[in-house]
């Protein structure tokens, strides 16, 4: 067999912790193989990209290396161990035989300079080139990297472009300099399915035509298996299985792999419920799905009978435009329009999925829904009434009543106060209950209905993990009783694991606070599990709608077939 082109022995990463020591990695050994690439899955928090950064020496400054070995074996020098380097040859190593793509490029790109000149200064730090040789290379790996008007991107702030732009960006910066290890920490998370299979392709044709290797950091056992050769999981900082991508994903061995595996919503049918790792690792029966908590009512997929249902929101004919350049006196000159004559009807009771890629104007329909904004052309009537005519008392109602959940919980919980504080500000601001005991009382009925409970009351959002921040979330905007809830990309942020249990959560407080939800996501499978009835975005309009599993079994529209076909799948 070659000889392992990075090769982790025993490797121990630990942090102080209450007067000890907490190990984040435990005892990791992986080998990657010249021209291979090695997934590396698991939850947040399982050590995944720690390892990474222990690679090029990045971790924190209150981490800790307590054992191991990280052996790279180079073809000028032989073999390196990375933890025992000094400075200066981490320094030749970092970007020039070893470089790092980070999850979220905005924050990894300095806003204040060009992306062509960032990349453009990664060449000169490791190449022996004139800075209009370097800018012609920079130019060339634009191009390389499938970025439209190269020369336009060179010149342009990371702010300008479009996420997928800027992820390609990083990768153009990262290649750059023909590195032989290209390390992928969650490149794809936040990105739509169609610019997520872009990015993988991308990827996979440069390991190709450059002979790189590659480790790809990934909660998603889908994404994985569709770039590894070999996947190693792990689970609370330590490697659980490792192998063949074929092996570990088809007959996996361990329960915490199995789990992860069956997290997924599935897309051939919708189940009553999902599947969650306690269902694996805690004795439960992995076959079958797990049952409802006691109290809630199961979920019985199918159509909605909306003959019956009272329409909440009807729209008709809405448009909305958003100015993009104005003249001296401050009138629009340039416009873009978000929505495009879009009509929809929203019946009580039901799941409405609003699906699309970035920019298809799915937020902006919820800000509109919302009130936030108003439309520029069309109607958007509440319960039979036209919003245009809505006075202070009407409004007032009607926030009560509508409610949204966003995708980052940590951003939209105020960190310097605590869990109960916040969920029972609503509730002493529109006067709910006269004393501080019966508030109390109603934010810990509030936190037990999202299976927290009263012990959470004084914690403070940095305590807790991201699934119980979103559950905190969710209890916050139930305080006043609403029965519409818009949920945008409200689990894509989390880790599979995670996402089944709050979307299990969601459909247990659909039944039994007799909610209505428009889910907003960009994930198929997610908005399959959730959705009655599904409507497709497309440059502001409504290109396609229909029931759930009719649309999936045959969408009318080539976009939505497009859509379909990116989801990744193990």
């Amino acid at each position: 067999m070659k000889q392992p082109l990075l090769s982790i022995r025993d490797l121990t990463v630990s942090f102080s912790h209450q007067g000890g020591r907490f190990e984040a990695v435990s005892h990791v050994s992986l080998d990657l193989y010249p021209g291979r690439s090695l997934g590396i899955v698991g939850e947040s928090g399982s050590g995944k990209s720690l390892t990474a950064l222990s690679v090029l020496t990045l971790l924190p400054p209150a981490s800790r290396v307590d054992s191991g070995s990280i052996d790279y074996f180079n073809r000028d020098t032989g073999r390196m161990d990375l933890l025992a380097a000094t400075e200066s040859q981490i320094r030749h190593i970092r970007g020039n035989h070893i470089s790092m793509i980070f999850q979220e490029p905005m924050t990894s790109l300095n806003p204040v300079y060009t992306c062509g000149y960032q990349v453009v200064e990664a060449i000169l730090n490791h190449r022996s080139y004139s800075r209009s040789e370097a800018r012609d290379l920079a130019v060339r790996w634009f191009a390389e990297v499938e970025l439209p008007e190269p020369e336009r991107i060179f010149r342009s702030y990371p702010h300008e472009l479009s996420g997928g732009q800027r992820q390609r960006v990083m990768i153009a910066m990262a290649v750059s300099c023909e590195p032989r290890l290209l390390i992928a920490d969650e490149p794809t998370t936040a990105l739509d399915v169609t610019i997520q299979r872009s990015i993988l392709s991308l990827l996979e044709q440069l390991k190709e035509r450059y002979n790189m290797s590659l480790i790809f950091i990934s909660h998603d056992l889908a994404v994985v298996s569709g770039i590894a050769d070999d996947v190693a999981v792990m689970h609370q900082g330590a490697v659980v299985e490792q192998g063949h991508r074929q092996q570990v994903i088809h007959h996996p061995h361990n329960g915490y792999t199995r789990g992860l595996i069956a997290c997924r919503p599935p897309l051939d049918y919708r189940p009553e419920r999902l599947k969650t790792l306690a269902d694996f690792t805690s004795g439960g029966t992995a076959g079958d799905a797990p049952s409802a908590p006691e109290g809630a009512a199961s979920i019985t997929p199918g159509k909605t009978d909306r003959s019956r249902k009272q329409v909440i929101f009807s729209l008709q004919e809405v448009s909305k435009d958003f100015s993009l350049k104005t003249n001296f006196w401050g009138r629009a000159v340039e416009k873009l329009r978000a929505l495009d004559q879009v009509s929809l009807e929203l019946y009580q009771g039901e799941t409405l999925g609003l699906v699309g890629e970035s920019g298809s104007g799915k937020s902006t329909l919820a800000r509109l829904l919302l009130y936030l904004i108003r439309p520029d052309e069309g109607s958007l009537m509440y319960k039979g009434q036209d919003m245009a005519y809505f006075g202070g008392k009407d409004m007032q109602g009607f926030r009560q009543q509508v409610q949204i959940v966003f995708q980052d919980p940590y951003s939209t919980l105020n960190p310097r106060m605590s869990v109960g504080s916040m969920i029972s500000e609503p509730l002493y601001f529109y006067r709910l209950y006269a004393g501080r005991k019966e508030r109390r009382d109603r934010v810990v009925q509030l936190l037990e209905s999202v299976r927290l409970g009263a012990e959470y009351y004084s914690r403070y959002p940095h305590e807790l993990s991201g699934g119980q921040r979103q559950r905190v979330a969710i209890a916050r905007v139930l305080a006043l009783n609403p029965e519409f809830l818009i949920c945008d990309e409200a689990v894509s942020a989390l880790d599979v694991s995670i996402q089944a249990e709050i979307l299990n959560l969601l459909q247990d407080l659909k039944q039994q606070f007799d909610l209505t939800y428009v889910f907003i996501t960009h994930d198929f499978s997610v908005v399959r599990f959730m959705s009655d009835r599904i409507a497709v975005m497309k440059d502001g309009r409504v290109v396609e709608t229909g029931a759930s599993d009719d649309l999936f079994r045959q969408p009318s529209e080539p976009y939505t077939r497009r859509l379909l076909e990116s989801i990744p799948s193990v």
